[in-house]
């Protein structure tokens, strides 16, 4: 039998460590501003910086290869805590929108329009916060896009598909359909209290990507309550990353 109580204060805690860890990204990723006595030139990555004032300060940021690393391995120890809270609770899958016909044309399918359609309203939106004065969205996936063949062939096959993967089955899976299974909470409800701790998951975007992500998120909130298949918006997050990273940053 379901531990339904159990598993949701583990899912607070894991929650909690998640949002954490996003506000010590936006602390330690600088995207904006040069370091107090900066030169005026950029550095490259894993480059030192040397002042005006002729000291040695650290890089701006990380090299792209240790962000992406950073990224798979937190979002790694994330999923693999989720399951493991998942199995101790024994909560069923079918509550997460895992049925047998998940990877069915139909639930796929559905994905991979979402995923077109999303990159678009992902892309307006993105240009129109960048207008109102909400600043950079994209300067985090700058940063993260890769130089090299391995580096690309890592960010889309092992990267991006852990992302989507675990914060689908987090913020849609368990903190909509599991939630909505076992304490008879309103789904609507709780898609709206999703995209919220979406939006500040990601916090190292800023704040354009905060308002961007979490208006995202309450999309695929709804195609989730929709169609009940967690397949489809994985599909669709997936397509969403990807494209965004293979449209605009391509070398």
């Amino acid at each position: 039998m379901p531990d339904w109580g159990a598993f949701a204060g583990f899912v607070g805690v894991v929650l909690a460590g998640l949002l954490l860890l996003a506000r010590a990204s936006a602390d330690a990723l600088t995207l904006d501003e040069s370091p107090p006595g900066a030169a005026e030139f950029p550095a490259a990555p894993g480059d030192r910086v040397v002042g005006t004032d002729g000291n040695v300060r650290p890089p701006r940021t990380p090299s792209t290869a240790a962000l992406l690393a950073n990224v798979a391995v937190s979002q790694g120890l994330f999923a693999s805590l989720l399951v493991v809270g998942l199995w101790v609770a024994s909560i069923p899958i079918s509550a997460l929108g895992l049925a047998a016909d998940a990877f069915d044309p139909v639930p796929l399918g559905l994905g991979l329009g979402l995923g077109l359609a999303l990159h678009a309203i992902n892309t307006l939106g993105s240009r129109l916060s960048d207008r109102i004065g909400l600043g950079d969205a994209t300067a985090l996936r700058e940063t993260l896009a890769p130089e090299s063949v391995a580096g690309w062939a890592a960010l889309l096959l092992v990267v991006l598909p852990l992302v989507a993967g675990f914060e689908e089955l987090l913020f849609r899976g368990v903190l909509i359909g599991a939630f909505a299974t076992g304490f008879g909470v309103s789904p609507w409800l709780l898609a709206a209290f999703s995209s919220v701790a979406f939006a500040l998951g990601h916090g190292a975007q800023g704040p354009a990507g905060i308002v961007v992500t979490g208006a995202l998120g309450f999309v695929l909130a709804v195609a989730f309550v929709l169609t009940g298949s967690l397949t489809t918006v994985i599909v669709a997050h997936y397509l969403v990353n990807a494209l965004e990273f293979a449209v605009h940053e391509r070398s």
